[in-house]
């Protein structure tokens, strides 16, 4: 049963474009009045139906091209529908493809007033919230230069100071802060999360995953235009991520390897507002590498982490991600789930190590990533792929890891002889 309580609820809503092969196509449309059909349809969005309570986070996933950006559109009103039937309930404020909104021979200082005045807001609204706007958003001197002049990461950050400056009721975020640099990246997480907590209601687009799956309530997966799935996040982004496995498995020439990153700034200047690794250090049975070869339950791996951090902002988290090819993670270590507190000397620096003892993994080559997010593991500050490894296995069993079992048998009736085996 539908509730009354709501943000956002679409029913069937829907939107299809007419392609046209020739411009000539568009006028010989016009004189037919319908008589006949000179171009084809493309439905971006088709039948989809979902409902977001106030207050809540959903979430939105699904490839290039699945209709994500064209639903965002959709509740902002920069687009009608073609279908179906949409409510949207409070001011919205969105930050969606690249500047837009903005006039590029407008100054920055312009444009933040008639952002702010197309969302709603009066200009002594705006005049009393100005200095913090331009205070967030760091650009400085340049508020009062042309637009057109600024770098992707200035938009941005100008672009998102003024939309959560408005104190809207809906924020709608579409990949935008993937622009920024990290200190921003990091700072905007903050007030997003400061916004969710009191009470905001968030559509938020990402092709983070773990993102999504951290931060939102629900989610909802499209897929050529159609809704595959909304549910809870773990159910959702897991089966996405199952689908996304096949797709690349099916389109994937044989024999391609996977890509690798680019490993360690060694510089240890402290960053501002930021956090990254000086050093990553990996080694099997002590031995130290990027490269390994081991054998199923018989090593153990150790990866030794230091990092330079902003000292003003809390400790980060690492992790270890342990990943065959590109789409499987076979598993992943994250101190804040696991209670570990991350210390710190004066200037930001500190050291972890993680240990896996006896690494069950059967056969097959495995990449290992690391992590450095923030003090609550939501915004990710550097991923690093630091090693690869190869595991030999005598036995000819298929699967990923080498559980710990025990059998059990028995002869006869009598009694059962017990037996572990790992």
């Amino acid at each position: 049963m539908a509730s009354s309580d709501f943000a956002i609820r679409a029913q069937g809503l829907s939107k299809c474009y007419t392609l046209y092969d020739h411009p000539a196509d568009r006028l010989k449309q016009m004189l037919m009045r319908g008589r006949r059909q000179y171009y084809r349809e493309f439905w971006a969005l088709r039948e989809t139906s979902f409902e977001l309570a106030k207050g809540q986070v959903m979430g939105l996933v699904g490839r290039n091209g699945a209709g994500k950006s064209t639903l965002l559109q959709l509740v902002c009103g920069t687009l009608a529908s073609s279908g179906g039937s949409l409510e949207v309930r409070g001011r919205v404020s969105a930050l969606l493809e690249l500047g837009a909104g903005f006039n590029p021979e407008f100054t920055g200082r312009e444009n933040v007033y008639l952002s702010a005045t197309i969302l709603g807001l009066s200009k002594a609204e705006i005049d009393r919230r100005y200095d913090g706007i331009v205070e967030f958003s760091g650009i400085g001197d340049y508020i009062g230069q042309p637009v057109k002049t600024y770098s992707s990461g200035m938009f941005v950050r100008l672009a998102f100071a003024v939309a959560t400056s408005v104190d809207p009721d809906i924020l709608i975020i579409d990949e935008a802060l993937s622009v920024g640099d990290g200190e921003f990246a990091r700072k905007s997480f903050d007030r997003i999360r400061r916004m969710k907590e009191a009470g905001k209601t968030i559509l938020f687009c990402s092709h983070s995953l773990y993102q999504v799956e951290a931060f939102c309530d629900q989610v909802l997966w499209l897929d050529q235009g159609q809704n595959m799935l909304m549910g809870d996040p773990q159910e959702v982004v897991q089966k996405y991520s199952l689908f996304l496995l096949g797709a690349a498995n099916s389109s994937k020439p044989a024999g391609d390897a996977p890509s690798t990153i680019q490993t360690i700034d060694a510089q240890a200047c402290v960053p501002t507002g930021h956090a990254r690794f000086t050093h990553v250090e990996v080694s099997l049975d002590g031995q130290a590498g990027r490269e390994f070869n081991g054998r199923t339950g018989e090593n153990d791996l150790s990866i030794r982490l230091q990092f330079v951090s902003d000292p003003q902002l809390p400790a980060p988290t690492a992790g270890v991600t342990i990943k065959q090819g590109s789409l499987i993670e076979v598993t992943c270590a994250v101190s804040l789930s696991d209670n570990v507190r991350i210390e710190r000397d004066a200037q930001g620096c500190g050291e972890v190590c993680v240990e896996f003892p006896r690494l069950p993994l059967r056969k097959g080559e495995y990449l290992i990533y690391v992590h450095l997010g923030c003090e609550n593991a939501v915004y990710l500050y550097e991923t690093v792929h630091v090693a690869t490894l190869v595991i030999n296995d005598p036995l000819p069993e298929p699967g990923l890891v080498n559980l710990i079992h025990f059998w059990r048998t028995q002869a006869g009736h009598g009694g059962i002889t017990s037996r572990e085996d790992a």
